[in-house]
């Protein structure tokens, strides 16, 4: 079973934050910079919500308000769901599927340690599923040579 961990090793523990203080232009270009979909509202080691693409279309461009002058805290979501390290990466994308959401925060000990979205979910299940069926093409072959 391929866990939440394998994933963080793979691609590292490393979170974009951004102050719930800042602008959500400044938000936009820190995610537009690190090529990231989202980022964790953070004061210190305090998370106070997370900010996503998904944010910035429903509640600034369709609303017309200014990204300049709207800071993150006033559409950040404040509801965050969380995966642990041993979580499977099954059931991390099940949570992400249910919740209709694409990225999920990482915790372990009281503290953040990453951050998954469901295309690293889904990149991790894809190289299982071809790791399994070489081996078992192998096997195969193995057993029953020509």
């Amino acid at each position: 079973m391929t866990t939440v961990a394998d994933i963080l090793n793979r691609k590292g523990p490393k979170v974009y934050s951004v102050s719930p203080e800042a602008t959500v232009f400044d938000a936009v270009a820190g995610m537009v910079e690190h090529n990231v979909g989202s980022l964790i509202v953070t004061e210190g080691e305090t998370i106070h919500g997370i900010i996503t693409e998904r944010d910035y279309l429903r509640k600034i461009i369709l609303k017309g308000r200014s990204s300049r002058e709207t800071p993150v805290r006033e559409i950040m979501s404040t509801r965050i769901a969380y995966a642990s390290p041993e979580q499977s990466v099954e059931e991390a994308m099940a949570v992400m599927s249910e919740l209709r959401i694409r990225h999920l925060p990482v915790m372990a000990e009281g503290r953040l340690a990453g951050l998954v979205s469901i295309g690293d979910c889904v990149q991790q299940i894809s190289s299982d599923r071809k790791a399994r069926i070489a081996y078992l093409t192998d096997y195969i072959a193995d057993r029953y040579p020509r």
